[in-house]
């Protein structure tokens, strides 16, 4: 009777756990674990147990989450919605989520952020993963405001990359403080502006692989200079070896402790120097400047030559009119004369073709 009384109770404390967890989703209390995997899903399911410390609701047809999403789950530490095409998160949402550390948004379309949208209570969150997520411009213009009004003063690590960035707005991990890792690879950076990287003070590792970076020029280099504690990947970028990637070559072999992957870092453009190593590249294109000075040189020398065969022309038409002064004063006494005749009698046939009655006495005095 004590065995069947045991078994009952079992049962039924098996049943209460399996009714708790969300239908079409997966759940281990000895995990913490509950897993809501490529099940359709519209929204975040309710009734989540409350001992779920790891949260992974994966490839569904979610579009939106906001602050009711995601109540009476204190104790999640790390929450995966990956791949749900969400495309709005508004602000609060995660707001509950007292002991959250990673969020992984990867894999969406993000088109609206609210701004307080990544705010978490006790600035606990200390990974964000927004790789492939953005899902235009706006957005990132979005993702600039909210994190400066999420209160993300503890996140270490933030992955922006796969995101096709052209740019990144000014500041905008300004209010980044303590990030450590920020990966930027795989976008469309063309280059690196003054104050990009401002507040970044500590960060240990920039990734800026797989970019459209073609050089980068000194307002770059400086900004790069600011960060001295950062380990840096610039590799698979499209740099163009030609006049004026010196600098940027000096930096790189001067800061070659910095740079992770400087010794792949080469050449793509123009042909004849494709695969080159930039270590060398700004000595193999020094040249070019001095034959641009002495090009420039043959050139000033040729306007200076010919300002000297004008100016001396210049002063043999002066010398000829000098001379010929008095004929060419007649020549324009006479041509005044003539034209004076001419006008006159233009003047005078017009009197008699404007008075009938002078026409008729010229007539008569031409019989």
């Amino acid at each position: 009777m004590l065995d069947f009384t045991q078994r009952l109770l079992l049962c039924a404390l098996l049943g209460s756990v399996y009714a708790s967890c969300p239908p079409r989703c997966e759940c281990s209390e000895a995990a913490h674990t509950v897993k809501c995997v490529s099940k359709d899903l519209r929204t975040v399911p309710t009734g989540i147990p409350g001992y779920t410390r790891n949260l992974f609701i994966t490839g569904n047809q979610i579009s939106r989450i906001g602050p009711e999403s995601f109540t009476g789950l204190e104790n999640v530490t790390n929450l995966s919605l990956s791949n749900n095409r969400i495309s709005e998160v508004e602000s609060h949402t995660f707001a509950r989520l007292r002991s959250l550390r990673t969020l992984d948004l990867s894999n969406n379309q993000l088109a609206v952020i609210h701004p307080e949208a990544f705010t978490v209570q006790n600035q606990s969150l200390r990974e964000l993963n927004l790789s492939r997520a953005l899902y235009n411009h706006s957005s990132v213009l979005d993702l600039a405001t909210c994190l400066r009004w999420s209160s993300l003063g503890s996140l270490r690590v933030l992955d922006l990359s796969d995101n096709s960035l052209i740019y990144l707005p000014s500041r905008i991990f300004s209010h980044l403080t303590n990030l450590r890792r920020l990966q930027l690879s795989n976008n469309s950076l063309v280059a690196i502006h003054n104050s990009t990287f401002l507040g970044l003070e500590r960060l240990e590792e920039l990734d800026l692989t797989l970019n459209a970076l073609k050089t980068v020029p000194e307002e770059g280099l400086t900004e790069l200079d600011s960060l001295p504690r950062t380990t840096l990947l610039l590799g698979e970028n499209p740099f163009i070896c030609k006049c004026g990637i010196e600098p940027f070559t000096m930096w790189l072999n001067r800061s070659q402790g910095r740079i992770r992957d400087v010794e792949g870092l080469v050449c793509s453009f123009p042909a004849s120097m494709r695969n080159t190593s930039l270590l060398v590249a700004g000595r193999l294109t020094l040249g070019c400047h001095q034959r641009d000075a002495g090009g420039d040189l043959a050139l000033q020398t040729s306007y200076v030559f010919l300002g000297i065969v004008l100016g001396f022309i210049g002063l043999i038409f002066l010398f000829v009119l000098y001379l010929n002064r008095k004929g060419i004063k007649k020549r324009i006494y006479d041509m005044r004369d003539a034209c004076r005749e001419v006008w006159e009698g233009y003047h005078y046939r017009f009197e008699i073709d404007s008075d009938p009655r002078l026409s008729q006495v010229s007539s008569s005095a031409d019989v």
